[in-house]
């Protein structure tokens, strides 16, 4: 698997990424997608799939503003258990009635079929059009156990104090100046974190989450 260190993550800070998006893409690296993948609220060319492991994909964008749908009550347009992955990140908290979205997507993955997602909490407020909501690891849990996942796993995106408030204020300097102040936040939040190491728990940029539909035990 490729690594990304120092260098990668100043460049794309260059390009105008948030250190937020760039460590979310690094999470995502770790994970694998299969088969038919609805892209719920992916809009055009996510970069995140240059990320995701993958083969032999057939990636379907599923977005509430270009297709039309509504993801507080409209069914998912497929049939009951036809599609292997769905990939869902940074659109839940865009969702009121999110444990409909959450059970539409169990509803249409095959037995076995994979959820792969990701939800922001340590950012600003962002409308698109609204934002309702900030989840932790527990509240993720329940609500993808509600909806019928299992093997649920929920991991933590970030790294300390210093990163999050620089998460805050780095799109709002020139570019050409981000890598410079990230090498100094960066730097002061190593070693606040080697001081307080348990503090990194209280300062996530977000969480990656991943769960699949269980299986049926006829079909093993």
């Amino acid at each position: 698997m490729k690594t990304y260190g120092l260098i990668y993550t100043l460049q794309q800070l260059y390009k105008g990424q948030s250190i937020a998006r760039i460590l979310m893409n690094v999470e995502l690296a770790k994970e694998k997608v299969s088969g038919l993948v609805v892209d719920i609220g992916g809009a055009r060319d996510p970069d995140y799939f240059t990320y995701l492991q993958h083969t032999e994909i057939r990636v379907e964008p599923l977005d509430g503003m270009l297709s039309g749908i509504n993801f507080e009550s409209d069914a998912l347009p497929y049939s009951t258990g036809t599609v292997d992955t769905i990939v869902m990140c940074n659109i839940l908290e865009h969702i009121f009635n999110h444990q409909f979205l959450l059970a539409e997507s169990h509803r249409v993955l095959k037995s076995g079929g994979a959820l792969v997602g990701f939800v922001p909490f340590w950012v600003g407020y962002h409308p698109d059009p609204h934002d309702y909501f900030r989840y932790t690891p527990e509240s993720l849990e329940k609500l993808l156990a509600q909806a019928g996942f299992t093997h649920i796993r929920v991991r933590p995106v970030g790294k300390g104090p210093l990163v999050a408030n620089f998460n805050t204020i780095g799109l709002s300097v020139p570019r050409f100046v981000r890598p410079l102040l990230y090498i100094w936040y960066a730097t002061w939040d190593k070693i606040y974190r080697n001081l307080r190491p348990a503090s990194v728990k209280r300062f996530p940029l977000g969480f990656i989450f991943t769960a699949q539909h269980a299986q049926d035990i006829h079909s093993q």
